[in-house]
Order: structure tokens, then C-alpha cells, then sequence
């Protein structure tokens, strides 16, 4: 007889389908400067809101048309939102409403919500356009009783509209917004700056030119940070880190000296809020001025301007509008009578909600840091994402003379392994170059385990590395050739060069790769090293991480090649459909057999057509997210390098065979972690080479109701409402 199995485990989970919106109105609004990604938002909160049963309505001309009211209030079809994911800007219009800065003004639009039942509110813009949602909110009962004094509404309005529920998206290309990594629209903006900067760097090469770059940016630096990270760029001018005095001088020095290294071009590049540390603006046209008349140098001045909002949004900026737009809805179906206004943020790779007020007032404090010219305490305020940055270019951004730097007297190996990825030379790169600061000696090895073992091994130097950023696929050469069989002669080459630690960056051949350098440390010495995996694959199947380095830039590759073709075919009289097949999805239902059906089973209602991307996902350059990404992990994992060897250095060599001195570092859910591969192990499906647990695929039921398929839904991660995390003043100490 079975013993006693004990009380049965209470089911906690939520579900979207017990959630209901019936008899709800919800409102979408986009207000102040447009951003890619904004109409996926829209599109999200219209469908799930009639999903769950809600009567959803469209605001055209932001807050303009809330207060003008008539057919600038339509009511939202399914219909309505299709074709506009892949559109850039925002198609229900934006505009600026000096008439809702009034009370007059916020009365006229109370009386046209309440005229639809209107009581919720998706508002998708920047601080200022949150902060005036949150005064009408605030305003609202007062609002509904002048209507009511003036006999414009009855008791029964008041009554059934008695509270007003708010929640915003950031909607924002310079990332300006406290409480959030990233704002719709910003991913996409860098790519219209990456794509300029690629494209002026094939003819600065041309003709040994140095290009000054202004990008948008007027409070906030963090396009001008990020870019000048995914480029490689020489020197950087953002408001929150003004140049001490004499940077004339110095930045001068370093462009003479990238030039004196056969560097052919340079790129500056300035924020339009750029300001030095007597609060005197820095324009691009006197930093031209200053090289030309210092250095000779052939000069040009670029100035992005409006380009930068242009353009489809990336893959980036879709998943994250879908997503939020979808929380959203969630966050206003749950939202009581006393849930303060709040604004649907990412952290990591989750969503949280946020009180709303408590982000603006802290997006106040940074400027009223910057204003006092607190600059370390702006960079804190600005969140973690921007510190993580801007510590990232510091450590990259200046080369130091022998002589400056630290002896370790430690050899480090880089080495890609498994397929090509984008981000794989971003992150070599960075590893080189911190790895070098750190006062290593660094080595690149060639063709994965399989060079290795032949003795591809060679030193790599500072400027070695100059120009990866931006290339694509592996310049170190990669191979999907296991270490198991090669073990003796991987150890032998280790034993010649000394190598201290071994950093690897590829695909789950890699995650292999490490775990079979580990178990071999009880029959090699020479593998009781520190060892470090960074995840690059486009088919981000790598235990420990929700994201690996390439899968951004093959989405993108995805989205351009299907999406445009399929826009031009929308535009005919004859709608069309997309379905995307996995390569290995089904042995029976291939490729063919679906086009076959299609084209059967639709003839004479719809074409047919099929496309097979294949191998153009893994090439091309990376994504401005790639470059970032390998970058900030690659110096990381450096660092972490660094401290283990000094922790396992004894008796005058490295040794550890300790779990946790070979590990995996993963971005997982809110933060980067290093994780020991060794407990990896037991998350791994290693038949189907796949994480057991991998997070996107509680994306699919999300994209079948989004596509009108009656689905189940665990909402049960949905974000609950947090408050912002500060660190005080003085814990805080500025990165270096």
C-alpha cells in the first residue's frame, strides 16, 4: 500500500482566461515624440484587450484629440491593428497639447471618456506625457463633478465612472526614463545610427578621414554611450560625463596616436547635449574645428537629426512593444480602486510594473543632479543599465602605456567555438582588450578545439582587435569539434603557452566543450584553470541564459527578409498570412508539404508563396543589441577571470579544481550570473540540445492570441506592482 503522499499542492498559477474585461473600455493613446515599436504596443493592448472582452478604443493625436474628442476617439477593431507591427512611428498620430496642460482643457477630454465609459487608460510617451496622465487621474473625481455641476453628465456617470485607471508605456528613442532598461523605440534608433556609422566607415577607411557624429540626446547620453560602445568609437561626449579640463589635449593625443597606428579613420561621437565641466556646450563644429586645427586631420561633421526615430522598428523594439502592450492590459484588468497609476517597465528580461510617479520623480532627480553638477549621482540615478555602459566603455575607452600597467604575469586563451554568431568578434575584442588592462597577456586561438589542439595559438595585442566591433561571423575562425577526443594534445599546448585561463565564446558545442574540460581536471592538471563560457549562438539554446549573443541580429535578419516582402504583398487587394516553420519542427510537415497545402487548399482565394532563409540568419553584421551585449559580458567574464586567478594562485601557480571556478555567465531573468556548468548540467536536455526549461516558449500562447487563437495563458509572472529600487549616495561608488 502507497504511503501517505500528504496534502495535495495548492495550484497558484493565473490564467488570462480567468481574467475578464467585459463590460471594461480601455483607451490607447501615443503622445509626444514618436518611437519605433510604439504601434506593436498599440496593436498588443487592442487585440488583448478584446481578447479578455474589453471594448478598446483608439485616441488619434495623443492627448490633442482626447480633448477634441468627435472622430479623434474611434473604437478599435481586430481588423484595425494588422499590418502596422512592422510600421515605424506611431499610426493613431501623436502631437504635443499645450489645451491639456489646462483645466479647462483636461475638463473638455473627462467629458468625451465619460460620453464612451472610458475609465482606463493606456498612455505610450515619455515622462512628461506619464506625468500629465497621472494629474488627470488625480484630477478625475474633481473633473466628474464640475461635469456634473455644469449638466453635462447625470449622478449615474459619476457613479459608474467614478475611477480612472492609468498605465503607461515609455515610449522613447533616447532611453531617458528612470525604472526601465530599455524604452520602446530606442533599439531601433540605434540601428539607424550603426547602419550611418557602418556605412561611413567603408569611406573614411577610403580616405583616412575623421568623422565627427551628433545623435539626439539632449538631457540624456545613452545613444551616443551605446553607439560609441557598438562601434569602437574614439571618444565619446555625453551630458552626464563632462570631459575634465585639457580633454582638448588628451583626446587629440589618442586620435594622433590611433592614426600613428595605422588606424584609418577615427569616429567622435557627441550627444546634442553634450557639455563640458564649465557647463560650455560641445558642438560637433568645434570639435572639427579643434582636430583640424590641432592635427590637420580631414574632417567631417554628421548630424543625424530626425533619422533616428526613422525607419522600421528592430525585432528588438516589436517584442518589447508586444510585451508591454500585453502587461498593460494585464495591469488594468487587475488594477483596485486604490492601485496608484503605474508604468509597465523591463528589467532584464522581465517585466515589472512600477508606480508611476516614482519613476518620473527619480527622471526629475537626474536632471536636477545635472543641473547642481552631481554627475556621479545622475549616472546612479540613471538606472544600471546606463552605469553598466558607461563602466564598460570607461575600461575600453583608453589604452594604457606599458609601463601603466598592472603585472599578473597570467596568460588568458580566447576562442569561439561551435557556429558562427554575430557578436562573437564584439566580444573577443573586448575580452583583449580588458583582459590586457587587467595587465594579462592574451591569446587568440584559432579555429575552436580543433586549432587548439594543432598549436593555432598565438599573442594578440591591443590593436589587434581594432575594427571587430562591427564585423560579422568569427575572425578567429570557429569549429564545432568536441575537446574529448583531443584532451592529451589540448593539455600539451596548454603546458607550452602557459595558460593560465581559458575563456570560450560560442554555441552549446561550447557548453559541452566546458563540461568535458571540467570532468577531465581529475586526469589534467593543466585544465584546473579558471574557465569561462560565454553563450553566441543564433539558436539560443544554451543552458543558464535567456539570451545568447547572435540571436538579435538572425531575428532581425528574420523580420527584414519576411515582413517587407510580405508589407508590399498587404498593399495589394489580396491579404496574405505568414507562417514561419522551424528547420526541424516536424519530419512530415516540411517546407513543401505546407506550400503544397497552401497553395491547394487556397487556390483561387489566396496565393502562396515560401522563402528558406537559411544560412543569411548567421551572417551580415551585428546588431547594434549584439555588439553592446558581447561587449559589456566579454569584460565581465574578464573580470571575474581576473579575480579567480588571483584566488587560486598558490605556491607560485594556478590551481583549482573548484565547481565554481568554471562556469557559465548567463543573463537570468533580472541580472547576469555565473553559474557553475557542472550544475547546469541537470537543466539540460542534451538529446535535444536544448535547455529542459527554455522561457521564450511562454511567448507562444502570447503570439497565438495576438493572432486571434483561443489559447491558455499562465499569467501567473506577470508583473506585481514594485517600487524603484535607489541605492543611497553613500553606498554609491561612481564604476572606474
Amino acid at each position: 500500500m502507497a504511503g501517505n503522499a500528504g496534502p495535495k499542492r495548492q495550484d497558484t498559477r493565473k490564467f488570462v482566461e480567468n481574467l475578464s474585461g467585459e463590460g471594461k473600455c480601455i483607451a490607447v493613446l501615443t503622445s509626444g515624440g514618436d518611437a519605433q515599436g510604439m504601434n506593436a504596443a498599440v496593436r498588443a493592448v487592442v487585440r488583448m484587450g478584446i481578447y479578455v472582452g474589453a471594448k478598446v478604443y483608439f485616441i488619434h493625436e495623443g492627448y490633442q484629440g482626447m480633448v477634441d474628442g468627435g472622430d479623434n476617439i474611434k473604437e478599435a477593431t481586430w481588423e484595425s491593428v494588422s499590418s502596422m507591427l512592422q510600421v515605424g512611428g506611431t499610426v493613431i498620430g501623436s502631437a504635443r497639447c499645450k489645451e491639456f496642460r489646462t483645466h479647462e482643457g483636461r475638463l473638455k477630454a473627462a467629458h468625451n471618456l465619460v460620453q464612451r465609459g472610458i475609465t482606463n487608460l493606456c498612455v505610450i510617451g515619455g515622462d512628461g506625457s506619464l506625468t500629465g496622465a497621472n494629474l488627470f487621474r488625480e484630477e478625475w473625481s474633481g473633473l466628474l463633478n464640475e461635469l456634473l455641476e455644469q449638466g453635462l453628465i447625470n449622478e449615474e456617470a459619476v457613479s459608474s465612472n467614478s475611477v480612472l485607471h492609468i498605465v503607461g508605456m515609455v515610449g522613447s528613442i533616447d532611453n531617458d526614463f528612470c525604472g526601465t532598461d530599455m524604452t520602446i523605440g530606442t533599439d531601433s534608433a540605434l540601428h539607424r545610427i550603426i547602419e550611418v556609422v557602418d556605412a561611413i566607415m567603408t569611406t573614411a577607411q577610403s580616405h583616412q578621414r575623421t568623422f565627427v557624429l551628433e545623435v539626439m540626446g539632449r538631457h540624456c547620453g545613452y545613444l551616443a554611450l551605446v553607439s560609441a560602445l557598438a562601434c569602437g568609437a574614439d571618444w565619446v561626449f555625453i551630458p552626464e560625463m563632462p570631459p575634465d579640463d585639457g580633454w582638448e589635449d588628451n583626446m587629440c593625443q589618442k586620435l594622433s596616436e590611433n592614426r600613428a597606428d595605422k588606424k584609418r579613420l577615427n569616429i567622435i561621437i557627441v550627444a546634442e547635449g553634450a557639455i563640458d565641466s564649465h557647463n560650455k556646450a560641445i558642438t560637433p563644429d568645434c570639435i572639427k574645428d579643434l582636430v583640424v586645427r590641432c592635427l590637420g586631420f580631414d574632417t567631417r561633421v554628421t548630424i543625424l537629426g530626425h533619422v533616428q526615430r526613422g525607419g522600421t522598428p528592430s525585432a528588438f523594439d516589436r517584442i518589447l512593444g508586444s510585451r508591454m502592450g500585453v502587461e498593460a492590459v494585464l495591469a488594468l484588468l487587475e488594477a483596485s480602486t486604490d492601485t496608484p497609476a503605474c508604468v509597465v517597465s523591463l528589467v532584464g528580461n522581465q517585466a515589472v510594473r512600477l508606480p508611476l510617479m516614482e519613476c518620473v520623480q527619480m527622471t526629475q532627480e537626474v536632471q536636477k543632479a545635472m543641473d547642481e553638477k552631481k554627475f556621479d549621482e545622475a549616472v546612479r540615478l540613471r538606472g544600471r543599465s546606463f552605469e553598466n555602459n558607461l563602466s564598460t566603455y570607461r575600461l575600453l575607452s583608453y589604452r594604457k602605456l606599458d609601463s601603466e600597467l598592472p603585472n599578473s604575469s597570467f596568460n588568458v586563451a580566447v576562442l569561439n567555438v561551435g557556429a558562427p554568431a554575430a557578436g562573437m568578434n564584439a566580444a573577443v575584442r573586448s575580452a583583449v582588450r580588458v583582459g590586457i588592462t587587467e595587465g594579462h597577456k592574451m591569446f587568440a586561438v584559432n579555429d575552436g578545439f580543433e586549432g587548439f589542439a594543432k598549436g593555432q595559438i598565438k599573442e594578440i595585442k591591443w590593436g589587434d582587435v581594432g575594427g571587430w566591433t562591427g564585423q560579422g561571423g568569427s575572425l578567429l575562425g570557429t569549429k564545432r569539434t568536441l575537446p574529448a577526443k583531443r584532451l592529451a594534445k589540448i593539455a600539451e599546448q596548454m603546458r607550452i603557452h602557459n595558460i593560465n585561463a581559458l575563456l570560450v565564446i560560442g554555441g552549446f558545442e561550447a557548453f559541452e566543450s566546458l563540461l568535458e574540460l571540467y570532468e577531465a581536471r581529475a586526469h589534467h592538471e593543466e585544465f584546473c584553470i579558471p574557465m569561462c563560457i560565454l553563450p553566441a549562438t543564433i539558436s539560443n539554446n544554451v543552458p543558464g541564459t535567456d539570451h545568447s549573443l547572435g540571436a538579435d541580429t538572425s531575428l532581425n535578419a528574420i523580420v527584414e527578409a519576411n515582413v517587407e516582402h510580405l508589407t508590399q504583398k498587404m498593399k495589394t487587394t489580396i491579404q496574405r498570412g505568414l507562417v514561419l516553420r522551424n528547420e526541424n519542427c516536424n519530419e512530415n510537415f516540411t517546407t513543401d508539404f505546407i506550400y503544397q497545402l497552401y497553395s491547394e487548399e487556397g487556390r483561387g482565394v489566396f496565393d502562396c508563396r515560401k522563402n528558406i532563409l537559411g544560412h543569411m540568419q548567421q551572417g551580415g553584421a551585428p546588431s547594434p543589441f549584439d555588439r553592446n551585449f558581447g561587449t559589456k559580458v566579454a569584460a565581465k567574464a574578464m573580470q571575474w577571470i581576473t579575480r579567480a586567478l588571483k584566488e587560486s594562485y598558490k605556491g607560485g601557480k594556478v590551481f583549482t579544481n573548484a565547481e565554481d571556478t568554471a562556469c557559465l555567465l548567463g543573463m537570468r531573468r533580472r541580472a547576469m550570473v555565473f553559474q557553475p556548468v557542472a550544475q547546469l548540467r541537470e537543466e539540460t536536455d542534451f538529446e535535444h540540445r536544448i535547455p529542459k526549461d527554455q522561457w521564450w516558449l511562454k511567448l507562444r500562447p502570447l503570439m497565438k492570441i495576438l493572432a486571434k487563437y483561443k489559447t491558455s495563458y499562465d499569467v501567473s509572472d506577470a508583473g506585481q506592482l514594485e517600487h524603484v529600487t535607489r541605492v543611497r549616495p553613500k553606498d554609491f561608488q561612481p564604476s572606474v
